[in-house]
């Protein structure tokens, strides 16, 4: 199993050099297209090479899905949390009722009454 995990990962790095090879061209991102930077007067942008531009967009979609699914199951482990705390209380009070009808009894005359 180890060998196929080192094979995978091997062959998804191949493939990223491959495409940070085929992709090595420079572009220029900008903050606002250059219409709006005028009228607001702000001018903000940065040469980066394609292939980093592409590896951080798969980054930042990673990381903005990962933020949402975190926050979409919340609820749930909420739910599971309370959940868990209530059944831990009924089971100490089973242990305490189990005690209190066992005094001094044999165990089968316990179960009868």
């Amino acid at each position: 199993m180890r060998y196929l995990r080192y094979l995978f990962l091997s062959v998804v790095g191949i493939c990223l050099v491959t495409v940070a090879l085929a992709n090595r061209g420079m572009v220029t991102l900008r903050l606002l297209p250059e219409e709006l930077a005028s009228i607001f007067q702000v001018s903000g942008s940065i040469s980066l090479p394609l292939f980093l531009v592409i590896f951080l967009g798969v980054l930042l979609g990673l990381l903005i899905g990962f933020v949402w699914e975190y926050l979409r199951e919340f609820k749930f482990r909420n739910d599971l949390g309370r959940k868990g705390r209530e059944l831990h209380r009924l089971e100490r009070q089973v242990k305490v009722l189990k005690d209190k009808t066992g005094e001094g009894k044999d165990d089968v005359l316990a179960l009868i009454e």
